[in-house]
C-alpha cells in the first residue's frame, strides 16, 4: 500500500513549427550559394594574371633568345620565358604564328630554338570552362527555386491525400511480423472464436456450400494490455491474409467529412487485396454513442460511425474481408454497431489466471538467459492482476536489472524485484528519510499488516518495506492465496479495514495524522461508494445499481445527469461514512489488542527496512497470531 503520494511535473514537449522549417532551407540555400561564391573567388584570385605584350615585343624576346616555349590556342599564345614567367599575347586571326614573327624578320634558326606548340580548341574542357562561369549562377537559382517549389507541392499534396486511408499494412509475406496462434498465450476461449474465421478465410466455400454466413465484424473486448491487438494479428498470421491495422482516432479530423472518405477508401483497398482483415485499433473513438446533443447532427465523428455502419452493410458473404476491432470500452458503443450484420460477434479477454500467466511469461522468456534458481511457476503466483503488457514489461525490466549488475543471466531475484518495480515504480535508495518519518512509516506499515493478517478475509502478507518506490515511502505487498473471480462483501470491509490500518496507528501512537494515508483514503472510500452504488452490498440502498463503472451514469445518460434524486444521493453518502467508520472501528480494535505484535513488527522493519513473508510469519507466530494458510481458505 502506497504511504506517501507526490504530484509529479510533466514537461510539455516544444511542438515543432512548419514554417520554421521552410524558412530554415530556404536560408540555408543561400548560404551554401554565398558560401561556394566566396570559395570561387578565392581560388580564382589566388591565380598569377600573365602580363600581356605586344608581337613585336615577342619578336624581340626569341631573337634575343628569351623565349622557351609559345603554345597557341585560337588567337592566344600562352608564352613561358627562360627564367619561367608567363606572359601572353594575341596573334592575327588569318595568318600562322610562324608567318607573322617571319615577317618581323625572324629567322628560321631562332624560331627553331623555341618550342611551338598548338592546343586543340574543339575539346569538352574547352567549351566547359567557357560556358561554366555563366551556367553556375543560372543552376544555383534554378536549384532555389525547385526547392521552394517542392516545399509547396508538398504541402499540396498533402492536403489532396485526407481523404486517403492512413492504414498500416501488414503483408503476409513479411516474416518478422508475423504473429501466430503459438505466440499467444492463454485466452483459450478467444482462440477458439477466432480460429472459425481462420478457417473461413483460409476455406470458404466450406461454410458457404452448408449455407453458413461467416460474422462480418468481430470486436475484442478487454483490460488494457490483455492482447486485444496481438491476438488480431495472430489471425491474419494464421490465415495468411494482409492484415490493414489503424486506431479508431485516424478517422476523426478537423474537416467533415475525411473520416467518412478515409473509410471508403479503406474498405476499397481492402476489397482489392481480398481475402484481408481490416483491424480498428480503439474503435470507441469513433463508435460511440450518437444522439447525445454533442457536435450536432453534422459531427465529423458521427459522419464516420454512418460510413462505417453502410460499408459493412454493403459486404456480401464471398467478399472475404473481415472487420476486427478492439476496445475497453464497449458500454460507450452505438447499439447499430452492434446489431447482428456488422459487429456481432464480440470475443471478451480476460485477465489471464496463475497457468495462463505462467505460459505468458515462457513465451516472454524465450530470447533470455535465466540463471538456474529461475521458477517461473513462483513469479506467476506472485503477479495475480496482472496483464500480458504488464508480465512483457516484467521480464523486460528483469533483464535489465541482470544487465545493469554486468550480469549475464537472469536471476530470480531479478524478476522479484522487477515485480515490485512494475507495480510501484523504481526503488528510491537516495531518498533518506528522518528518524521521526521512518519511526511513523514503520508504525503506519505495521499497522497494514496486523490488520491484514488478523482479519478473517484478508489477503496473507508477503512483504513490506520501508524503502521508497517509486511515489510510495513504504508499502504492504498482499497476495491472495487462491485467485478468484468474485468477491464477497465480507472481504471487501476486510479490505477497507486493511487500508484503514496506518491511518488508525498514526492517531492513536501520535496524536497526529499525516498526508501518508492520502491514497490509502482515496482506494477505500471509492471501494465504500462501488460497494453502495454498483454492487447492491448496502442493507440501507437495497439492491439497486445507481452508477456505473468509474461513477458514470448508466444508459448512455447526459454528461452529469444522475439517475437518482438528491435524498438518494444524501442517503449514498451516509452509507459511505458509516461504511468507512466502521472500518476504522474494526482496524482500531486489531491494533489495540495486538499493540505487542505492532510494536515487534515495526522495530524490525526500522531495523531490516524490510520483512520477507518468513520473517514476519515468524513475528506474529511469537505474538499469537497464526499465519493464514491454504486449507483455511
Amino acid at each position: 500500500m502506497k504511504l506517501f503520494t507526490q504530484n509529479n511535473q510533466q514537461k510539455k514537449g516544444k511542438e515543432k513549427n512548419p514554417k520554421f522549417d521552410f524558412s530554415k532551407n530556404i536560408f540555408g540555400t543561400i548560404f551554401v550559394l554565398l558560401l561556394l561564391t566566396v570559395a570561387y573567388s578565392l581560388l580564382s584570385g589566388k591565380e598569377d594574371t600573365p602580363v600581356e605584350v605586344s608581337l613585336s615585343n615577342l619578336a624581340q624576346s626569341i631573337d634575343a633568345g628569351a623565349i622557351k616555349s609559345i603554345e597557341v590556342s585560337g588567337n592566344k599564345l600562352s608564352i613561358i620565358r627562360s627564367d619561367d614567367t608567363k606572359e601572353t599575347a594575341l596573334k592575327e586571326s588569318e595568318a600562322a604564328l610562324t608567318e607573322t614573327l617571319a615577317n618581323y624578320g625572324l629567322s628560321k634558326e631562332k624560331l627553331a630554338a623555341v618550342t611551338i606548340s598548338v592546343k586543340n580548341q574543339s575539346g569538352f574542357m574547352f567549351w566547359v570552362a567557357n560556358i561554366l562561369p555563366f551556367a553556375l549562377p543560372v543552376l544555383f537559382i534554378l536549384f532555389f527555386f525547385w526547392m521552394i517549389s517542392r516545399q509547396v507541392k508538398g504541402a499540396g499534396m498533402q492536403a489532396l491525400s485526407f481523404g486517403q486511408t492512413q492504414a498500416r499494412v501488414t503483408s503476409p509475406d513479411d516474416k518478422n511480423q508475423r504473429v501466430l496462434f503459438k505466440d499467444v498465450a492463454g485466452a483459450k476461449e478467444a482462440k477458439e472464436e477466432l480460429k472459425e474465421i481462420v478457417d473461413f478465410l483460409r476455406n470458404p466455400k466450406k461454410f458457404l456450400d452448408i449455407g453458413a454466413r461467416i460474422p462480418k465484424g468481430v470486436i475484442l473486448t478487454g483490460a488494457p494490455g490483455t492482447g486485444k491487438t496481438l491476438l488480431a494479428r495472430a489471425v491474419a498470421g494464421e490465415a495468411g491474409v494482409p492484415f490493414f491495422h489503424l486506431s479508431g482516432s485516424e478517422f476523426v479530423e478537423m474537416f467533415v467529412g475525411v473520416g467518412a472518405s478515409r473509410v471508403r477508401d479503406l474498405f476499397k483497398v481492402a476489397k482489392k487485396a481480398a481475402p484481408a482483415i481490416i483491424f480498428v485499433d480503439e474503435i470507441d473513438a469513433v463508435g460511440r454513442v450518437r444522439g447525445t446533443g454533442i457536435g450536432g447532427g453534422n459531427d465529423e465523428r458521427e459522419q464516420t460511425l454512418n460510413q462505417i455502419l453502410v460499408e459493412m452493410d454493403g459486404f456480401e458473404p464471398n467478399e472475404k474481408v473481415i472487420v476486427m476491432a478492439a476496445t475497453n470500452r464497449p458500454d460507450v458503443l452505438d447499439p447499430a454497431l452492434l446489431r447482428p450484420g456488422r459487429f456481432d460477434r464480440r470475443v471478451v479477454l480476460d485477465l489471464p489466471d496463475r497457468e495462463d500467466r505462467e505460459e505468458i511469461l515462457k513465451i516472454h522468456s524465450r530470447k533470455k538467459p535465466f540463471a538456474e534458481d529461475v521458477n517461473l511457476k513462483v513469479i506467476a503466483e506472485r503477479t495475480p492482476g496482472f496483464s500480458g503488457a504488464d508480465l512483457h514489461s516484467l521480464m523486460n525490466e528483469g533483464a535489465i536489472l541482470a544487465a545493469r549488475e554486468d550480469r549475464k543471466k537472469v536471476s530470480q531475484f531479478d524478476l522479484i524485484r522487477a515485480i515490485e518495480k512494475v507495480l510501484l515504480g523504481p526503488e528510491r535508495k537516495s531518498y533518506l528519510l528522518s528518524k521521526k518519518e521512518k519511526e511513523i512509516t514503520a508504525y503506519h506499515e505495521a499497522g497494514h499488516a496486523l490488520v491484514a493478517s488478523v482479519l478473517p478475509y484478508a489477503d496473507p502478507v508477503h512483504k513490506i518495506t520501508i524503502i521508497s518506490r517509486g511515489r510510495a515511502l513504504g508499502y504492504t505487498l498482499k497476495l491472495p492465496i487462491e485467485e478468484r473471480k468474485l468477491q464477497s462483501k465480507k472481504e471487501f470491509l476486510d479490505d477497507i479495514a486493511v487500508s484503514l490500518g496506518g491511518y488508525v496507528v498514526e492517531e492513536m501512537l501520535f496524536g497526529d495524522v499525516t498526508t501518508g494515508p492520502s491514497n490509502d483514503l482515496q482506494v477505500a472510500t471509492s471501494l465504500a461508494r462501488s460497494m453502495v452504488t454498483r454492487w447492491g452490498m448496502s442493507e440501507t440502498i437495497g439492491p439497486v445499481a445507481l452508477e456505473g463503472e468509474g461513477g458514470r451514469a448508466l444508459f448512455g445518460a447526459g454528461i452529469d445527469g444522475k439517475e437518482y434524486s438528491e435524498a438518494v444521493s444524501a442517503k449514498i453518502d451516509a452509507e459511505v461514512s458509516k461504511i468507512m467508520q466502521d472500518g476504522f472501528a474494526r482496524a482500531r480494535d486489531v491494533v489495540t489488542k495486538y499493540r505487542g505484535a505492532l510494536d515487534a513488527i515495526a522495530l524490525a522493519l526500522v531495523e531490516k527496512e524490510t520483512l520477507e513473508q518468513d520473517d514476519y510469519e515468524k513475528i506474529i507466530i511469537a505474538n499469537g497470531i497464526m499465519p493464514k494458510k491454504k486449507e483455511e481458505k
